[in-house]
């Protein structure tokens, strides 16, 4: 029997959820037909698609009433003058929030990591009211974990706010927040965390990312896979009643969820209501 707190916890951040999508030909019907228009949706930015395919649909779903957050990869801008264009653009269709990553392919231009652009943003006059930048709550592959924190308290002056990456570990959760907020950066977070993917589709969704980036898409998740497929394996729900202890006191600042769909939005926000539903009763 989970107590009053849990609950009350895990329904605010199940009612201030996010989803991340990927650009692909169908994503935009699914949003339609699936998606409340009150959702806000962030769109991810792939090397193999280019920033275009992120910024098309952004707009398109913007102009369906959709607050977006385009995925503005650092690495895959070339400088300047392209960033003044990408933000003229956006906020031209009144787009207003954006998600700035460093990004995983090589640098294209400028910006080697996401402090870089942020910079840049500045002095173009921060022409965004919601800029997020990524968090880790787990080990980086190439970055201590040191160095990551330092990392968010550098752009605390540049970003509103964090979305943690990937992890299905409560404790790890637990000790990082705990460290963000003893270190001083007081930005609120969005737990990331998966939403409820099928292995088989998650792969058929690699395949449609493009044929150069799908080894990378593999190897870099296959860890989520392999947790996503294990019988009796992770479950939002229990990761979220897990996590819920830590999040919920005020000075934790976990304002919401964003929840990685791998475009299987339907059963995402099936499982976000269903869930609602019975924490409610």
């Amino acid at each position: 029997m989970r107590n009053k707190t849990v609950v009350e916890t895990m329904l605010r951040l199940l009612a201030c959820t996010r989803y991340e999508i990927l650009p692909t030909a169908s994503a935009e019907d699914k949003v339609l037909e699936h998606v409340p228009v009150e959702r806000v949706v962030t769109i991810t930015a792939s090397p193999g698609k280019g920033l275009e395919a992120t910024l098309d649909l952004s707009e398109r779903l913007c102009g369906h009433g959709y607050a977006v957050v385009p995925h503005l990869a650092a690495r895959m801008v070339r400088g300047r003058s392209e960033l003044a264009e990408i933000c003229d653009r956006l906020t031209g269709k009144g787009i207003t929030r954006i998600f700035v990553p460093g990004g995983d392919a090589d640098p294209v231009g400028d910006y080697p990591d996401a402090f870089s652009l942020l910079a840049d943003l500045r002095d173009l006059g921060d022409p965004f009211d919601h800029v997020g930048i990524t968090g880790y709550p787990e080990t980086h592959p190439t970055i201590s974990d040191d160095l990551t924190v330092q990392s968010m308290w550098d752009k605390r002056q540049h970003a509103t706010h964090i979305v943690s990456n990937l992890t299905f570990d409560p404790k790890a959760i637990r000790a990082w927040v705990a460290r963000l907020r003893a270190r001083g950066v007081t930005m609120p977070l969005l737990l990331g965390m998966p939403g409820p993917v099928e292995r088989a589709k998650l792969l058929n969704m690699a395949t449609k990312i493009g044929v150069g980036e799908s080894t990378r898409f593999l190897t870099k998740h296959r860890g989520t896979f392999l947790r996503l497929a294990a019988p009796g394996g992770f479950t939002g729900e229990r990761f979220l009643e897990q996590c819920a202890p830590a999040l919920a006191p005020p000075e934790a600042r976990v304002e919401g969820l964003h929840v990685f769909t791998f475009n299987q939005i339907a059963e995402t926000e099936a499982w976000r209501t269903r869930l609602m539903e019975q924490l409610a009763r």
